[in-house]
């Protein structure tokens, strides 16, 4: 009778796993995450090469497969040329069975590739495209935004520092849409705050003279000069400001975009001062330093909000698929916003329902050389912001927030 009761257990256990087996759904046998980013130009600092080895790392500690299947790598360079970057989502999609799309800087490459992202309905994580759009009236169900928009950089810097005193604002402003979209929404935040924006000035996209800029931004006497610009513009504005004085001369310079590895290439003596916001600071904690650390092993530089978010979002998605017993993009998508997202790159996270990923973000301020008392130690954290008030309310323009 035993032996009768064991051979029955053992047939439903067999039965149970061949059932498992038969539910578990990877299309190709393969799960194939592809990164597509910038490997040579302006970007590839803070992304390319650094954003492959963050996804490379959340598979190999993931253990390499994932209900059974091999998860594999492939990198390409889209130069950001939103035509390039569109071309190789296609082939991607179509030819290579790709999965799953990360990272792409550049909001005009990135709004490309969600539309390829949608026609072949697969899909694709940003965490290097601010547009607040993407969530908003051009959102998807296959397109997620991970790590940061326009909108919560502006609130976050506009409202802590208009909060510190900082009232008085003078924008300098890269003439394209990127810049106007920061310079918009941080100044809706500073007037409602009790601010004033005395004026602006907007240079084109890659200017290689800023100095007439700065200067009117200096003669202005406004207490904050606002820099609404990527780079390369925002650096140079930093270095050039500094050049004129303008820290001595009393007034401060708030970077609506700014990241660790843009405060390694200007040096403290030039971006010491400098106020930003950021969703991630490798030295805020023991968990944020552990993973950093292994990252600064491969790269030998510690990883900007976008890298640690390419990790980040790349386990999360790995672990839905396990969960769901599939690789179906909106099924996968949809136990992602099951969660809290928790981890060393996101605090009270969460994927809402317009496939915007909110975290707490934080009001940094670049430390002196006298204060920096090891490297790539560049942060003082002044402020913790929560992220419903950083990111606001789901757009109403998002076909998928519930009316």
């Amino acid at each position: 009778m035993f032996a009768r009761n064991m051979s029955v257990l053992a047939a439903l256990a067999a039965a149970m796993l061949a059932s498992t087996t038969a539910l578990a759904q990877i299309s190709d046998d393969v799960v194939k995450i592809g990164v597509l980013t910038d490997m040579n130009g302006p970007a590839s600092t803070p992304t390319g090469q650094g954003s492959v080895t963050a996804a490379q790392m959340a598979v190999d500690d993931f253990g390499g497969t994932v209900l059974g299947k091999p998860i594999s790598i492939i990198v390409g360079d889209h130069q950001l040329k939103p035509d390039i970057g569109a071309a190789i989502a296609r082939r991607w999609y179509d030819t290579e069975q790709v999965d799953l799309i990360v990272d792409v800087p550049v909001s005009a490459v990135g709004l490309a590739v969600q539309n390829v992202a949608n026609e072949k309905r697969r899909l694709f994580i940003t965490h290097s495209t601010g547009a607040a759009d993407f969530h908003g009236k051009f959102c998807s169900p296959y397109a997620i935004q991970w790590v940061f928009d326009t909108h919560a950089l502006a609130v976050g810097t506009a409202q802590e520092v208009v909060k510190r005193g900082g009232d008085s604002w003078f924008f300098i402003t890269d003439d394209y849409a990127f810049g106007h979209s920061l310079e918009r929404d941080a100044s809706a935040v500073i007037l409602k705050s009790g601010g004033t924006v005395i004026g602006a000035v907007r240079p084109p996209f890659a200017t290689p003279d800023l100095s007439s800029f700065i200067l009117q931004a200096q003669a202005s006497k406004a207490k904050i000069i606002g820099i609404a610009a990527g780079p390369p513009n925002n650096m140079n504005e930093i270095k050039t400001a500094g050049e004129f004085g303008v820290l001595k001369g009393g007034q401060q310079m708030a970077a609506l975009l700014a990241l660790i590895t843009d405060i390694h290439s200007l040096g403290l003596p030039a971006a010491q001062g400098l106020l930003l916001t950021t969703s991630f600071y490798w030295d805020m904690d023991d968990k944020t330093r552990e993973w950093s650390k292994r990252y600064f092993a491969k790269m030998n530089r510690m990883p900007t909000m976008w890298q640690a978010g390419v990790y980040s979002s790349v386990m999360y998605y790995l672990n839905a698929i396990k969960d769901s017993g599939t690789d179906d993009p909106l099924k996968v998508a949809a136990k992602m916003r099951e969660k809290p997202i928790e981890d060393f790159f996101a605090r009270n996270g969460k994927l809402r329902e317009d496939n915007l990923m909110v975290h707490d973000l934080m009001l940094v301020q670049v430390k002196s050389p006298e204060e920096s008392k090891y490297p790539w130690d560049y942060y003082k954290i002044l402020a913790k912001i929560p992220g419903e008030e950083a990111f606001g309310p789901p757009d109403p323009a998002c076909p998928l927030v519930k009316k």
